[in-house]
């Protein structure tokens, strides 16, 4: 436990942090409100037919908070630090008061899953007030069922940066990568014209969680199950390139 509350007051002392929980917060919100505005004569004249994804289309695209997130809580540890403060990394401080490679990975994508749990229950809270606010009664009905699926693809994919970001040593390599994915181009909408398998890729069986699109393959939970296992193997390989690299390197 007390890794754990470590790895929480480090995160929070980074000051980038701040500005992932800003955008994690709010630009869901800003998504859904722009979306409703865009939607709200068609929706109250009765001829919309996209009124149940209304609101969630903003936590489909609002995930940079949490990619952010799962980024910066391993590349802090590998930022050198000035000459003037000795220019070590705090990788070497981590590991030297907690020993154990697997413990320290533990606790910090512990503290990464709790963010971005409340980071996304913050999110749906103010999208639910900015569609009530903005459709007032033609606002639609949130599913816990759905809401809990969009919970789970923004933990899944706060760790699916956290993973990659352990691998490369990079923050710039996941962080370009899933930002462009999630808000400009999916990649795996583009591969879907190529190949049906890119409805196995994450963030496509992922969004199947809580998105009930027109091209929808999946079943929520299957699509949790596919997204889940991509987290799962891409974890055991972080852990394993993790625990064979040369730390002083």
């Amino acid at each position: 436990m007390r890794a754990f509350n470590a790895e929480m007051s480090k995160l929070f002392s980074l000051p980038s942090i701040w500005l992932a929980c800003f955008i994690g917060a709010f630009a869901p919100a800003i998504f859904a409100g722009l979306d409703s505005l865009a939607q709200k004569e068609d929706i109250i004249a009765g001829v919309n037919t996209r009124l149940a994804e209304v609101g969630y289309i903003g936590l489909g695209f609002g995930v940079q908070g949490v990619i952010i997130l799962g980024v910066l809580a391993v590349s802090s540890e590998y930022y050198t630090e000035s000459s003037e403060s000795g220019g070590g990394r705090q990788i070497e401080t981590s590991l030297s008061v907690v020993p154990s490679r697997l413990y320290f990975l533990l606790a910090k994508a512990g503290a990464v899953t709790l963010i971005g749990v409340l980071l996304c229950v913050i999110a749906i809270v103010i999208i639910m007030l900015s569609t009530q606010l903005i459709l007032g009664e033609y606002a639609p009905a949130f599913e816990w069922s759905r809401l809990i699926g969009a919970v789970c693809y923004w933990v899944l994919t706060a760790l699916i940066a956290f993973g990659l970001t352990l691998i490369t040593r990079n923050s710039m390599i996941p962080l370009a990568v899933l930002m462009i994915n999630s808000s400009i181009v999916s990649f795996s909408i583009l591969l879907a014209k190529v190949t049906t398998l890119a409805v196995y890729l994450p963030d496509r069986a992922g969004i199947d969680m809580f998105m009930s699109m027109s091209d929808r393959f999946h079943t929520p939970f299957t699509g949790g199950l596919v997204m889940f296992t991509w987290v799962v193997v891409l974890m055991i390989v972080a852990a394993i390139v993790f625990h064979r690299r040369d730390v002083a390197s």
